[in-house]
């Protein structure tokens, strides 16, 4: 129980250090988060306002797909997928897919890439829809995705 308090208590910290644009100190202390699951929580909203404010996150975003994978039961997949949707909304398509590599669940995985699939398509890059939707390994999602592409064109 003294580990989740502490967790918590050190996931304020850093949601507070990050808030006030101190973001390698909101780095720092997220590093010494003890649960991985508050860890993953932390990393992964430092990477997505590092994100946001066009400052380099490459280093962190790895850190935070590491953590994602320390995490115990379908917790990885979850936060995985949520930082790939993240990313996907800010339209860091490589991001995201990037993201989606780590995801070991493929159903889920497949998902994250027919979302992104989706959204070039809405943008006019069909080419890159249709490459990053043969590569989707799940055959019902596969589907699905190609049924909704005629939709976005």
């Amino acid at each position: 129980m003294q580990v989740w308090y502490r967790s918590r208590a050190l996931y304020e910290t850093a949601m507070k250090l990050l808030k006030s644009g101190r973001f390698e100190d909101a780095i720092k202390m997220a590093e010494g988060i003890p649960d991985a699951s508050v860890r993953s929580k932390a990393l992964n909203e430092i990477t997505v306002e590092m994100a946001r404010q066009g400052r380099d996150y490459t280093e962190v975003l790895n850190e935070a797909i590491h953590s994602a994978l320390e995490i115990q039961g379908d917790g990885t997949t979850k936060s995985l997928m949520a930082l790939a949707f993240e990313f996907l909304e800010m339209g860091k398509f490589k991001d995201a897919l990037y993201i989606a590599e780590h995801i070991t669940d493929l159903p889920n995985r497949s998902k994250v890439q027919a979302e992104v699939a989706l959204s070039l398509a809405r943008r006019g890059d069909l080419g890159e829809a249709m490459r990053i939707i043969d590569d989707i390994l799940d055959e019902d999602v596969k589907t699905w995705a190609l049924s909704r592409l005629a939709s976005e064109v």
